[in-house]
């Protein structure tokens, strides 16, 4: 089993040990968390707080429950992102979405639910004294980063775009504002964090938070480019859906072969500075590259 995917199982391991058991009281709220939790997903985020502690030296198995958290917060936003007032999606990850599994009130508290769950393991783990200043560091980062200035923000403006009626208005660096608020910021948050929780210098959080800002916009771009020539059953969610509602994207915006350009460059920078990090290949260069070629 390559290295990757033993975290990828600790990840889930770990994610079952922390978010209450189906049974439990509120039994209701308790089984719609955990359906769109362990609906499977690539679990980028943890993996890439995972990889940044490994390559700033610092032990994965101390970032492991704070990498949790961070997938928690993701899992949050993408059950809210799939509401009626938002995208209105009836599948995600190949299963029904939160909502038409369990009704639009219950798949809110979820995704209130998993935010704060996902904050609270921020704040607590690792919980040896000694990580105490990073803790409240990692807290201040990510609340930058999923807040009004960071992902909701970009959500916001993803919401504008799509109601906006002046063409002009839908220009490539509105474009970039969007993917890199929307997606960008929780991308390269998790970066920063392993590297936080392995106590790296300042220099290297800041190498570690540009290569998230490339990651996360190689992964939009990807989206952009899946939602066109992909099919539900490739994705796991709707296709074509993106087009449909008017939304800015890359190929909307650049067209399909231009938008293959910008990833094909994004990604290789990405991969480039993860190597460099990295001291030559190791996971963080394998999960900038996996970003390019994914298929869902």
């Amino acid at each position: 089993m390559s290295l990757l995917s033993q975290w990828r199982e600790a990840v889930g391991q770990e994610l079952d040990r922390l978010v209450p058991p189906p049974e439990r009281w509120p039994s209701t709220l308790h089984r719609a968390i955990r359906h769109s939790l362990f609906a499977g997903g690539k679990r980028l985020r943890p993996l890439l707080a995972l990889a940044a502690a490994r390559a700033c030296g610092g032990d994965e198995g101390d970032v492991l429950p704070a990498a949790c958290g961070l997938e928690m917060i993701h899992t949050y936003s993408l059950i809210h992102d799939d509401l009626p007032a938002l995208d209105d999606d009836d599948w995600r990850r190949g299963v029904p979405t939160c909502h038409r599994e369990f009704g639009e009130a219950t798949a809110i508290l979820a995704g209130d639910a998993l935010l704060t769950h996902g904050l609270g393991c921020l704040a607590r783990y690792p919980e040896d004294r000694r990580f105490g200043r990073a803790r409240l560091a990692v807290v201040s980062d990510v609340v930058d980063a999923i807040g009004s200035q960071g992902m909701i923000g970009g959500q916001v403006e993803d919401l504008a775009a799509e109601e906006e009626k002046d063409p002009a208005a839908q220009t490539p660096e509105r474009l970039e504002r969007i993917h890199s608020h929307k997606t960008g910021k929780l991308i390269a948050v998790c970066l920063r964090t392993g590297g936080r929780l392995a106590f790296a210098p300042p220099g290297t959080l800041e190498r570690l938070s540009r290569l998230g800002e490339l990651i996360g916009l190689a992964f939009q771009i990807k989206d952009d480019l899946l939602d066109v020539e992909s099919s539900r059953e490739e994705l796991g969610k709707t296709a074509g859906k993106d087009s449909a509602r008017g939304k800015l994207t890359f190929p909307g915006v650049h067209g399909l072969e231009r938008s293959r350009e910008i990833l094909e460059t994004t990604a290789g920078e990405a991969v480039a500075i993860a190597r460099e990090l990295e001291s030559g290949d190791g996971p963080l260069a394998e999960l900038a590259s996996f970003v390019e070629r994914r298929r869902n």
